[in-house]
This record gives C-alpha cells, sequence and structure tokens, in this order.
C-alpha cells in the first residue's frame, strides 16, 4: 500500500470515528497527560494497521480491536512503570472535555467504566457504541454468549451502584 493511500484512509478514519478513539482514551487514561500519551498511542497503532486492513469486518469493528488492544497494552506498561502510583488529579478528563456544559452523568458514568477491568471497559465501551454481540465478540475474541453474560453483569453493578448512590443523595 501507497503511503498516500495509508494517509488517506487514517485521515478518514480518525476524522469519521474520532469519537471512538476518545471514548477509549477516557476510558483507560485518567489524566491529560496519560491521555495524551495513550491518544497518540493510538493513533500510531491505527497508523500501523491499515496496511492489514482487508475489509473483512466493518472499519469500526478494526479500530474498535486496534484501539482498544493497544489500550490494554500501554494500560500494562504504565502500571510496571508506575509501581501502581497514580497521580494526585487521578480523575482528570480533560481531553473529552470539548463542552463547556459538563455532564455530571456522562463523568459518572465515566468514573465507573475507569474502574471496570480492562475487557469488562471494552464491552461496555462497545456496547454504548451499539455494537451487536457478534462484533464484540469477534473483537474481543470471546463467545457471544459471555459477552451477554458479562453485559448484563455489568448493567446489574452499574444500575445497582447508581440506586445506591441516588439513594444515598451522594
Amino acid at each position: 500500500m501507497e503511503r498516500n493511500e495509508q494517509q488517506r484512509i487514517f485521515d478518514g478514519w480518525l476524522d469519521e470515528h474520532r469519537g471512538l478513539f476518545f471514548k477509549v482514551v477516557r476510558a483507560y487514561a485518567f489524566n491529560q497527560h496519560d491521555q495524551e500519551d495513550l491518544f497518540q498511542e493510538i493513533t500510531t497503532q491505527v497508523w500501523n494497521s491499515i496496511p492489514k486492513f482487508r475489509g473483512d469486518s466493518k472499519a469500526t469493528t478494526w479500530i474498535y480491536r486496534v484501539a482498544l488492544y493497544s489500550a490494554m497494552a500501554w494500560s500494562k506498561r504504565e502500571k510496571r512503570h508506575r509501581d501502581g502510583h497514580q497521580t494526585i488529579n487521578g480523575q482528570e478528563h480533560a481531553l473529552l472535555q470539548t463542552s463547556k456544559n459538563k455532564n455530571p452523568r456522562l463523568d459518572w458514568l465515566y468514573d465507573q467504566i475507569g474502574q471496570m477491568d480492562e475487557i469488562d471497559r471494552s464491552l461496555t465501551l462497545m456496547m454504548l457504541d451499539g455494537h451487536s454481540y457478534k462484533e464484540i465478540s469477534a473483537t474481543l475474541g470471546i463467545t457471544e454468549s459471555n459477552v451477554g453474560v458479562k453485559l448484563n453483569r455489568i448493567k446489574k453493578r452499574l444500575t445497582e451502584k447508581s440506586n445506591e448512590e441516588t439513594n444515598h443523595g451522594l
């Protein structure tokens, strides 16, 4: 593949799926510096993956797969480097705050997603974007029935947590 064609595809994917990139970044990185690093890592991996894309799946499924695996690998590397320490402002979400109107419910949801293990984060993000169990299964390499079971458990936990916080005035 020629570099010009690769650049055209990359620019199109980045423009069309920018929200997908930012969702993954926000779910795996919690301060501005880390979000910038992870965004760069994901975009680099997506760029590098373009020649391997054969169109057997939708571009969004491909991008999700590359972005999620990149985020998981980045997260593991960061944990080793930091040895379990977080920055003081560990819950900053600067990259996605493109609007001056903050949405506390959306912030709450991202905080909850950030506390999930990597597979549950990935499942949740793809579910919120409307991907089918089949697409999620293909992207994450788990069975469709496992996707369903995990998503039902995630929904139940999120509902319970939301009700708990609502009942306690949080």
